[in-house]
C-alpha cells in the first residue's frame, strides 16, 4: 500500500465533501484544486468569498457545484465550516487560514460542534521508502501525556483509520524505550494493561502488543534477535507512543532523514479534521485530505451516528 493508493481508490460515485474553514489561502486554494482535479472530494470553501473567487480565477478553477462558496467573517468561519459538517452537508471539515486552536474550539462547540465524548488525537501515516506498508504514528501533535484512558481511545481512533484504508485487523505496537515491564517505567505499565484490555474486548477491532522498542515493532531481525514472539513484533501497522515528545520527534526523523510521505487527520470527533500547516508540502495536504475522505469508511459511519 502507498498514499498514491489512496488517491486511486477513492470511488467518485459517492464523493465526500470537505468543508474548508477559512479558504482564502493560496496553498490552501492550491490543495484544493489537487485534490478536486483528482477527483478526491467536493468542497464548500467557507470565508471571504471575494477572496476566494480571486484565488480560484487565479488557479484556473471555476466555482460550480462541486466547488462551493460560503461567505463568512474572519471570526465566524471555522464555526460556519463545522456547522455544515454537523448538519450534514459535508463529510469532513478541513482548516485554512486560521489557528489550529479556533479551529478546534469550533469542533468543541456544544451546539454546532463535532462532540463524540471521546479524545481527538493526530493520526499520521508514512509511507516510507523501502518498507512494505504504511506505517500509522499516533500521537504526535495533539495530546501532551496522555493516560492510560486516553491512550486506549487514541488506538481506538487510529485503528478506525487503518480500518477505513483497507487495514482489516491492525497491529498495534505500543512504543517504550525496553521490552519488559518495569515499574519505574509508566509507558511499560501503560503498555502491558493496554495489551490486557485488548485481550479481554476492551480495545477491539486490533491486535495490541506491548511495551515494544521500535526496532522490535517493526523489525522482524531486530525482534527475533531479542526472543520477542507475537503477531505485532515485526510486523506493526499502528505505533502508539508514550507522549507527544516522542511522537514529534519521530514524525519528523521519518520526514527528514526517511524522506517519508505523510498524510495526516485528527481523528476521535464525528468527522475527520484535516489539519494542514504551511510547512506541509502541497502533496502531503493532498494525502491528508485523501486519507480523511477514506478513513469514514465505505457506509460514513460518521455521518450516520449524527
Amino acid at each position: 500500500m502507498k498514499l498514491e493508493h489512496l488517491l486511486n481508490s477513492i470511488s467518485t460515485e459517492s464523493k465526500k465533501v470537505v468543508a474548508v474553514a477559512a479558504a482564502e489561502d493560496e496553498e490552501v486554494i492550491l490543495s484544493v484544486k489537487q485534490a478536486y482535479e483528482k477527483g478526491v472530494a467536493s468542497f464548500i470553501l467557507v470565508g471571504n468569498k471575494e477572496k476566494i473567487q480571486f484565488l480560484l480565477q487565479r488557479s484556473k478553477l471555476e466555482q460550480n457545484e462541486e466547488l462551493q462558496i460560503m461567505e463568512a467573517k474572519p471570526e465566524n468561519a471555522a464555526l460556519e465550516a463545522v456547522k455544515v459538517v454537523s448538519s450534514g452537508q459535508a463529510d469532513i471539515v478541513m482548516k485554512g487560514l486560521i489557528p489550529t486552536a479556533d479551529l478546534l474550539k469550533a469542533v468543541l462547540h456544544k451546539e454546532n460542534g463535532l462532540r463524540t465524548g471521546k479524545i481527538l488525537s493526530h493520526v499520521a501515516a508514512f509511507e516510507v521508502p523501502g518498507y512494505d506498508r504504511l506505517l500509522f504514528v499516533t500521537d504526535s501533535g495533539m495530546n501532551i501525556a496522555p493516560n492510560l484512558q486516553q491512550k486506549a481511545q487514541i488506538i481506538e481512533n487510529a485503528v478506525q483509520v487503518a480500518r477505513g484504508i483497507g487495514v482489516e485487523m491492525p497491529k498495534v505496537a505500543v512504543l517504550a524505550a525496553v521490552e519488559s515491564v518495569n515499574p519505574a517505567m509508566q509507558a511499560t505499565l501503560d503498555a502491558s494493561a493496554l495489551m490486557v484490555m485488548n485481550k479481554r474486548g476492551q480495545i477491539s477491532g486490533c491486535i495490541v502488543d506491548g511495551p515494544l522498542a521500535l526496532d522490535n515493532a517493526i523489525s522482524v531481525k531486530a525482534a527475533e534477535h531479542k526472543g520477542i514472539s507475537s503477531e505485532v513484533a515485526g510486523h506493526a501497522d499502528v505505533l502508539v507512543v508514550p507522549a507527544i515528545e516522542t511522537g514529534n520527534a519521530l514524525y519528523k526523523s521519518l520526514i527528514y532523514f526517511a524522506n517519508a510521505k505523510v498524510g495526516a487527520v485528527i481523528a476521535g470527533a464525528c468527522a475527520p479534521i484535516v489539519l494542514t500547516s504551511r510547512a506541509d508540502t502541497a502533496e502531503s495536504k493532498l494525502y491528508s485530505i485523501a486519507l480523511a475522505v477514506k478513513s469514514l469508511g465505505k457506509n460514513n459511519n460518521n455521518q450516520e451516528e449524527k
